[in-house]
């Protein structure tokens, strides 16, 4: 499938063939984790301390159980085979096999990876892919890295790899892999490999092919061992149920084979199950010891190219992944070309990416931002993960195995769960686990590019083998039980309208598993069953005085004003969604005047139950305590901004169309005027034509709660909207509870705070999902109002714009993070010279999971493509 004809449809074509056809353009693809050891899937440790359990010096050694990684990785949808890269530059002490840093244990911010990569493209179907990487060619400085770190404090910044000196004088290797399929199961892939260094310099590539260990564990029907042999420039693995599957490479490597089995001795001390573990053929390179098998069969290859390059130059090795033998969409014909045909299959399938992406970015998107947006794309692309746990078997323990330890109570209640599905990760080292708010705020830029990915993984998390049975929705694996924001519903209709609003079986399916989950909310998060919600943390860490998700400091119930208004929003949103199924179903009329009633029980709630505090004109938590007093926890905080996003518009032409829905409504308005402010503000239009404002926040509250939200000395930053106001910066929030005083000051960078470790931090950096939901609510109001409200700003500029204005302005704001300003410097880039200035790294763009309330700098974790990549979204909805 080389052909190029009707380039620009080519890769829709493709998806349609897959969503479709049933053509597995999906099957294999960069499911491969950048990361599994220190994940919660491989700790069998007492107390849950899986950086300790599993630490990277194992990783090389230490067979999986759940899943693999490797570098620029790929495998098939069940991850049966793995295919990755290693490298070597002949002086470190282990073959660079996977990418290095430290856990929450030992870094002064929690997990921080060390490696510099880049996902920096990728067509939907994984029809194309480019991965770049920067290997030094000196010592990879793995003990000064956990050394300085483990003497800096949470005061002081990350100690990361440019500031070691390693890439002094270039000394370096610039790794790109290339990616194109001439079919479902036919990959060729180009690594080139230059030196930036002054000298000329050797680097070892070693591609590898291995299969997942499923034989080791004692599974019923999963004990076949499958086998990889070769010949020539050649692996070739056979797999009871995958069939037969080839590596080919050209020139003339080494093949080098193992066991994808852990080196028991090394590990543990124990009698060897093989003499040739996993990390048979890193001791044989780097050692030169005899730990690779001499008879050439394993389940764990690699082609060994040995490669000498000149100061300035470079070196490509090609490479055709195919699948060979039986099995579905196999070859017969095991040619494998890497000649004419390869270059044809790149050359077309790049083509047919730029011109995919040449008819999504729309042509008044600068040539900067083109860059921003599809980079934005390819990392959501890269960080799709094949995510395997089986929950009862991890607690219970294998057959093969020990018994886990006792006390081992780690998501206990969710013995149901059974993962193995293709899942967008929220950050493919830090977070290589899903989690399920993260996951609906991609699956709004995914639908901008595959639609149908989008809805499945919309899907997904409510589906029974993930939700529990009493109806909630898992949050990650270190604690399933935590409670993320309910934005499931939400995403749900931002996909189907990116959809082109025409899958309402969509719709319908997702709204029946939605009313399971907004029952358990209800009947689990408002302890008082007053229409105010408690929730606990709801992703927002260290937000408040104290962690909202533990016991609190002092008797009584902490009503929470995002907890409130993310079910106001819940609402609202299953009230849209009834109303787009009723007008096919009138047995969805019901259930859409069931949420408008329910929405204004709950808006009205934060009224009467003081979360908003109308002298400041502000939602707060408030602290509901046994005499039946309440104490405001005054935090200028994105808490008392989310109500905010508890806003829709009901239109007049619906409402005409379902005459039961009007007579309901009327009776309402009618019978219930105390809920007059929240449902009953109405514009007339012409030709007859009216709208309905549903909203927690009124015009008159609206403009009281926009002026602190949109003041520069509070959370309007020159980057966006902060997610703490910077008023507490001189003057913090304080609070007495059981004789212990709780403080929250704004900070702009890394929180002093360890309330959930590490470097989790809402206490006034920028945060990509929290801004891109205000501007959305602005944008409501905004299509509600017209040029008929105007508001001041910024706050006391004397300038008065539309809200439409308004979220225009906080878009480009944000997009101004990632393009270089009129310095040519990416705000996002900080103080780093080398990422500002140096032409082979300032045009990489990287994708921080959070950025400084002042300056704009990335922090956290550097490859956070997942809710960060809501970049291109604004991209493309500022410049279509």
């Amino acid at each position: 499938m080389t052909s190029t004809d009707d380039v620009p449809g080519a890769e829709r074509r493709r998806l349609a063939e897959a969503d479709e056809d049933g053509v597995p353009w999906r099957a294999w693809g960069p499911y491969l984790a950048e990361r599994a050891w220190g994940t919660v899937r491989e700790d069998y440790s007492p107390h849950g301390t899986a950086w300790e359990y599993f630490p990277h010096d194992h990783a090389r050694s230490r067979a999986y159980r759940w899943n693999e990684d490797g570098m620029a990785g790929v495998c098939d949808d069940r991850q049966r085979f793995c295919f990755a890269l290693a490298l070597w530059n002949g002086v470190d002490p282990i073959l660079k096999e996977r990418m290095f840093g430290l856990g929450g244990d030992s870094g002064n911010h929690g997990e921080d990876v060390k490696d510099h990569w880049w996902y920096q493209d990728s067509t939907p179907t994984h029809s194309w892919m480019r991965w770049r990487y920067h290997y030094p060619q000196r010592p990879f400085p793995y003990d000064d890295l956990v050394a300085v770190n483990a003497a800096r404090t949470r005061e002081d910044p990350e100690y990361e790899l440019i500031d070691t000196g390693v890439f002094a004088d270039d000394r370096y290797w610039a790794v790109t892999v290339d990616y194109a399929k001439s079919s479902p199961t036919d990959l060729c892939v180009l690594v080139t490999v230059a030196n930036r260094g002054p000298e000329a310099a050797t680097l070892h590539v070693l591609p590898h092919l291995w299969f997942r260990n499923t034989w080791s564990w004692g599974t019923p029907f999963r004990d076949r061992v499958p086998r990889i042999a070769g010949g020539g420039g050649r692996l070739v693995g056979r797999h009871q149920l995958l069939g037969e599957i080839t590596l080919a490479g050209d020139g003339d490597p080494r093949r080098l084979y193992c066991d994808n089995e852990s080196n028991a001795p090394r590990l543990w001390g124990q009698e060897p199950r093989t003499a040739y573990p996993k990390d048979g053929i890193n001791d044989h390179v780097v050692r030169g010891a005899d730990t690779v098998n001499p008879e050439e069969e394993g389940t764990k290859a690699a082609l060994h190219y040995v490669l000498d390059v000149p100061a300035g130059g470079s070196r490509e090795i090609r490479l055709r992944l195919t699948l060979t033998g039986t099995g579905s969409g196999a070859h017969p014909d095991p040619g494998c070309d890497l000649g004419a045909e390869f270059d044809a299959v790149l050359a077309a399938r790049r083509a047919e990416a730029d011109a995919f992406y040449d008819e999504l970015i729309p042509a008044h998107a600068s040539r900067p931002e083109r860059a921003v947006a599809r980079a934005a794309f390819a990392g959501l692309m890269w960080s799709k993960q094949f995510y395997h746990f089986d929950v009862a078997r991890w607690l219970t323990g294998d057959p093969t195995s020990a018994p886990p330890p006792e006390g081992r109570t780690r998501n206990a209640n969710w013995w149901h769960m059974h993962s193995s599905d293709i899942i967008s990760m929220p950050d493919p080292w830090e977070y290589p686990w899903y989690a399920a708010w993260d996951l609906a705020f991609h699956c709004v830029t995914l639908a901008r590019v595959d639609p149908g990915f989008a809805k499945e993984q919309v899907l997904l998390l409510l589906r029974e083998w993930y939700m529990h049975p009493n109806g909630q929705i898992p949050a990650y694996e270190w604690a399933f039980e935590d409670v993320n924001p309910p934005v499931h519903a939400w995403a749900a209709l931002q996909v189907f309208h990116l959809d082109g609003a025409r899958d309402h079986d969509f719709l319908a399916r997702v709204m029946h598993k939605l009313l399971i989950n907004f029952t358990w909310w209800v009947n689990r998060k408002d302890v008082n069953g007053n229409n105010v919600f408690e929730g606990g943390f709801l992703g927002l860490d260290n937000v408040g005085p104290f962690d909202r998700s533990a016991a609190l400091p002092t008797a009584g119930v902490l009503e929470q004003s995002d907890g409130t208004g993310w079910m106001a929003m819940y609402a609202l949103n299953l009230f849209d969604m009834a109303l787009l199924l009723a007008v096919r179903d009138p047995a969805y009329v019901d259930i859409a005047t069931k949420f408008f009633e329910h929405f204004a029980y709950i808006a009205a709630a934060a009224y009467h139950q003081d979360l908003w505090d109308d002298k400041d004109g502000f939602f707060y938590d408030v602290l509901h305590l046994p005499d039946d007093s309440r104490l405001p926890l005054k935090v200028r905080s994105v808490v008392g901004l989310l109500p905010l996003c508890a806003t829709t518009t009901l239109d007049s032409v619906t409402v005409s169309r379902l005459p039961d829905l009007a007579a309901r409504l009327q009776w309402f308005v009618t019978n219930r005027p105390e809920y007059a402010d929240l449902i009953g503000v109405h514009r007339a239009y012409e030709a007859g034509h009216q709208q309905r404002l549903l909203s927690v926040v009124g015009p008159t509250n609206l403009t009281r709660i926009l002026s602190v939200m949109l003041d520069e000395e509070e959370f309007l930053s020159p980057y966006g909207l902060r997610t703490l106001s910077r008023r507490h910066l001189a003057d913090p929030f304080s609070v007495t509870l059981g004789g212990t005083v709780y403080t929250v000051g704004y900070e702009p960078a890394e929180s002093s705070s360890g309330l959930f470790g590490g470097n989790s931090n809402w206490r006034g950096p920028l945060w990509m999902p929290m801004n891109y939901l205000l501007i959305g609510a602005l944008r409501g109001f905004g299509e509600f109002f017209g040029d008929d409200l105007e508001v001041e700003y910024p706050s006391g500029s004397g300038w008065t714009v539309t809200l439409d204005a308004v979220a225009d302005d906080l878009s480009d704001r944000l997009i101004s993070l990632f393009v270089p300003d009129a310095h040519g410097r990416r705000p996002m880039y900080g103080a780093s010279e080398l990422l500002q200035s140096h032409p082979d790294w300032r045009e990489l763009i990287a994708f921080p999971e959070y950025f400084h309330g002042d300056n704009g700098a990335g922090l956290g974790a550097w490859h956070q493509t997942g809710w960060t990549a809501l970049i291109a979204d604004l991209i493309l909805t500022r410049r279509r």
